[in-house]
C-alpha cells in the first residue's frame, strides 16, 4: 500500500503563549507537555514507517536551527521565503510531491491525548482522499467552545461526511447551540487529500496564489534536505489560510469526525486544561506555594512564586518577564507589549 505523506506545518509565533513562547522559540518547539516538545510529539504520531513516509516539514528560516535540534538533519524541510499562512505553505509541499500522493497535513503545535483514535481518524480520512475528496478532521466537541471554528456536518460519505458548512467562531449562546444540536464539530486544523487534487482545487479558487507557489517552487533550489523556493513570486502571494482558500469553496469537501482528546493549546487557559491538575484543579511548575488556591496554575524558570486564596488565574515568570492574567482573559495575553514586541 502506498504511504501516507506527512506535512507539518511550522508556522506562527504562540504570542498568546507569551511569555514562554517567544519569537526565537515559539509554542512549537517548548516542551509544555512532558518532556518531548509538541513539533516532536507532532513527528512522533507519524513515525510508523508501515503507514507513513518520512515526513516534509515547512517552516521559516529563522526555525530552520530548532526543526534540525530536535527533529535532525534527514528532515526534508521546504524553508518558507515569507510568511504567507497555511495555504501557500501547503502548497509548496503538494508541489514538491506526486499528484497521487496522499497528504496527511499537521500543524507542529496541537496536542492530542488519544493516538489511537488519531490513527482511526486518519485511516476514515485516507480512504475519503483516495475518493478525490479533501478532508478537514473534526473534532468531537466537549464544551460550548467560543475560541474554534467549527464545521456543519452534512450527508454521510463512507465513514465520514459531506461537509455542509464552515462556522466563524460563535459566540457563547451560538456555541451551546452547536453543541446541543449534534450536528457540529471543531475543525481541528489537520487534513488529508491527495496533493493533485490540492493543487488543483487551489488553481480553481485562487489561481494567482497557485501560479505564484509553482513559480517558487519551479525555481527552487535544494542543498541537502532543505528546498528552498525562490522569493520574488512567492512574497508576491496574498497570505490566506486553507479554510478561506480552499476547503470553504471547494465541493469536494468532506469531514471525519474524532474523538482524540486534541487541543490546539492556544493560550495558558487551554494549557491548563490538558496539564495534570491536583484535586483543586491547580498545576504548578518551579518553586511555587499554593494556598487555598482553584483552578491555579503557576510556572516558574526562577523566583519562587506564593498565591494565597486565588482562582481561575494563571502566573508564568519567565526570566525577567511575568504574566498574571485570570483564565477568562487568557486569550488576549497575545495583545501585550510584551508578547508583541518580543
Amino acid at each position: 500500500m502506498t504511504l501516507i505523506q506527512p506535512v507539518i506545518l511550522c508556522g506562527g509565533g504562540g504570542t498568546r503563549l507569551w511569555p514562554r513562547s517567544r519569537r526565537d522559540r515559539p509554542k512549537p518547539f517548548l516542551p509544555l507537555l512532558g518532556e518531548r516538545t509538541l513539533f516532536q510529539q507532532t513527528l512522533d504520531r507519524v513515525s510508523d514507517r508501515d503507514m507513513f513516509a518520512p515526513p516534509i516539514v515547512v517552516a521559516g528560516a529563522a526555525h530552520e536551527p530548532l526543526i534540525r535540534e530536535q527533529g535532525g538533519n534527514e528532515l526534508t524541510l521546504i524553508v518558507e521565503p515569507a510568511a504567507r499562512n497555511t495555504a501557500p505553505a501547503i502548497a509548496l509541499a503538494a508541489l514538491s510531491l506526486p499528484e497521487d500522493a496522499i497528504m496527511l497535513v499537521c500543524p507542529s503545535d496541537h496536542y492530542i491525548a488519544n493516538d489511537e483514535a488519531f490513527i482511526s481518524g486518519v485511516r476514515q480520512a485516507i480512504a475519503l482522499a483516495r475518493e478525490g475528496r479533501l478532508v478537514s478532521f473534526g473534532i468531537e466537541p466537549t464544551a460550548p467552545e467560543t475560541g474554534y471554528g467549527y464545521i456543519r456536518k452534512g450527508a454521510a460519505l463512507g465513514e465520514g461526511f459531506q461537509v455542509d458548512s464552515f462556522v466563524e467562531k460563535p459566540d457563547a449562546a451560538t456555541a451551546q447551540q452547536f453543541l446541543a444540536s449534534g450536528q457540529y464539530c471543531w475543525n481541528g486544523g489537520i487534513f488529508a487529500f491527495a496533493a493533485g487534487d490540492f493543487v488543483k482545487e487551489l488553481g480553481r479558487h485562487r489561481p494567482e496564489m497557485a501560479r505564484g507557489v509553482a513559480e517558487a517552487m519551479a525555481q527552487a533550489k535544494r542543498c541537502g534536505a532543505a528546498i528552498y523556493p525562490a522569493a520574488e513570486p512567492f512574497a508576491a502571494i496574498s497570505a490566506e489560510s486553507v479554510d478561506y482558500a480552499v476547503m470553504e469553496n471547494t465541493d469536494r469537501a468532506a469531514v471525519v469526525s474524532a474523538d482524540m482528546g486534541w487541543s490546539d493549546i492556544g493560550n495558558w487557559d487551554a494549557l491548563h486544561t490538558v496539564r495534570p491538575c491536583d484535586e483543586q484543579g491547580n498545576h504548578t511548575r518551579g518553586k511555587v506555594e499554593l494556598r487555598e488556591c482553584s483552578r491555579v496554575m503557576v510556572e516558574s524558570d526562577g523566583p519562587r512564586v506564593s498565591v494565597v486564596g486565588l482562582e481561575d488565574v494563571v502566573v508564568v515568570i519567565d526570566g525577567d518577564d511575568v504574566l498574571v492574567t485570570s483564565r477568562a482573559h487568557a486569550q488576549s495575553v497575545g495583545k501585550l507589549a510584551g508578547a508583541v514586541q518580543q
